[in-house]
Parts: structure tokens; sequence; C-alpha cells
């Protein structure tokens, strides 16, 4: 099967409440990872790249990596652009086969916002790519309540900004952060209600979803959340495998074997996640 586009997995993960999970990936053995667990478990998978992993790894060598798989294999699988700046960022992974985008304005002025995303949608519906847009603000470890509250997304701006700028999901923040781990992180389950009833037919993601309680992100999922970004708990797993590994074999030089051991770790939290979204099995 050919790479696929995120419009039509997240829409039927919205009418089929459960959630589609968008993995982050920096090599090959999380792209192995990946995609070798969402196979086992049946289950669409969004394999998705950051700028810096972009930087790293060579946007044609993940294109390639992630395309040979797909073509492959009988899941549907998604190459999705994740936090993109900018506009010409986005447009530099459409042009190289990205079949997902995002960009993030949340740096931005509510009216710049809209602006900037405008011009990334109507360029990627053109060649019918779907876009993920960001409302608020979603932060990173290390910030305070008071201004995880400051940053929240606005239930009553929504509305209008999915009208104005025509975007196929919608991240919004609801109090979880990136880059944290601690699993007991509630969600503003109400203000996610609040945002789900003014747009209802809008697929919503949930980012940094490492650090949330686990019934806070099954409840997120019944009122609307239909992609779960995943990234700082697989690469901790993943990293933690290798160092273990060579620990116990301190002479190794072979880096097959410790990452081996790495993707074998990741892709047990991988299932261990899609399980948790509800989207296993849903492959037929």
């Amino acid at each position: 099967m050919s790479l696929v586009t995120s419009k039509h997995l997240l829409l039927n993960a919205l009418k089929g409440k459960y959630a589609v999970g968008a993995f982050n990936a920096n090599n090959l053995e999380m792209i192995q990872a990946i995609i070798e667990a969402a196979t086992i478990e049946k289950a669409p998978v969004i394999v998705q790249f950051s700028q810096g992993a972009i930087n790293y790894a060579g946007i044609f060598a993940i294109k390639s990596m992630v395309g040979a798989m797909a073509k492959y294999n009988s899941i549907p699988i998604v190459l999705h652009f994740d936090h993109g700046r900018t506009v010409e960022q986005n447009i530099k992974c459409l042009n190289s086969g990205f079949t997902s985008l995002m960009f993030d304005g949340s740096d931005l002025s509510f009216t710049e916002n809209i602006n900037q995303s405008k011009i990334l949608t109507q360029i990627a519906h053109f060649y019918k790519i779907p876009v993920e847009l960001e409302l608020g603000k979603v932060l990173y470890q290390g910030v305070d309540n008071n201004e995880i509250i400051n940053t929240l997304t606005n239930p009553y701006q929504v509305k209008e900004f999915i009208y104005k700028t025509k975007a196929d999901s919608l991240a919004v923040a609801v109090g979880s952060v990136h880059s944290q781990c601690s699993s007991e992180t509630q969600l503003d389950i109400d203000r996610l209600k609040e945002i789900s009833k003014e747009i209802p037919e809008v697929p919503l993601v949930l980012h940094g979803s490492s650090g949330v309680d686990e019934n806070s992100i099954r409840d997120a999922i019944a009122n609307g959340i239909c992609k779960v970004n995943v990234g700082t708990c697989l690469i901790k797993r993943f990293s933690e495998s290798v160092k273990n590994y060579i620990q116990l074999n301190p002479d190794v030089i072979d880096p097959r074997k410790y990452l081996n051991a790495g993707k074998e770790e990741m892709k047990d939290e991988v299932r261990k996640k899609i399980r948790l979204f509800g989207s296993s099995k849903i492959i037929k």
C-alpha cells in the first residue's frame, strides 16, 4: 500500500470514538518499531517527524524509508510533518512526498496565525494534502500551572479559526505539556467538551501525551481527540534500552545489536499506546 493522507483516517476515528497514534521517529530503527508495532496491532498509524528530526536524518531519506515500508505493508501509514513553524518548511515536506502537514502558529497572534495558516491550507488542499493547525499553545516541561492556564485553547475562538483557515484537524491545548513522561497530568476535559461542541465535525489532536494520565487520555478520546502525539516516552524507552544493553555488554561494537534492543523496547511501548487509543484491530 502506498502512503495515505491522514484526512479520512481521522474522520473515521472521530466517528468511531478512537484515536490514531502519531509517533515521532528520528532514525530507521524507530520507524521500524512504529510500523512493525502497528502492523501487529492491525492499526492505522501516523509516523511523524519534527524539523529537528528532518535536519538529522534528511528529508529524502525519511520519505524513502517510510515510503518503502508502506509499499509492502497492508496497514494505512501516514507520513506527517510535526510542528512546522513556517509555511516554507511545510512546502518542502509537501514537495518531498509527505502526506500530512502541520503549521504551528501558536507563537503568533490569533489574526496572524489565521493569515499564515490560510496560505498553507490553500496550497496543500490544491494537492489534496490535509493540514493540522494549532490554536492555543502546548508548552514544555518546567512551566508552572499559571503559564499553562494562560495558553489554553479558547473554545470561543475555534469556530472562527476553522472557518477562516479550513484546517483539517486542530491541535488543542487542554493541559498537557511537551517533554514530560510522568503520566500524571489531568487534562481539562470540560474545556475539551466545549471545543468539541463548537466544532463537532473537526478531528482534534492531543500533543504532549507522554505525561498524561491514561484515564484522562481515554476521556479526551471520548470527547473529540482523534490523533494522539507520542514522542518523549518512546525516546526514553529506546535510549534506556540501548544504554542498558551496552552496560551489560560493554565489549559490543555492532550497532545493530544495541539499536535492535532499543527498537524492541520502543515497539512494545507503541503497541501499548495503540491499545490505549482504541485503534487496535481497526484494520481487518
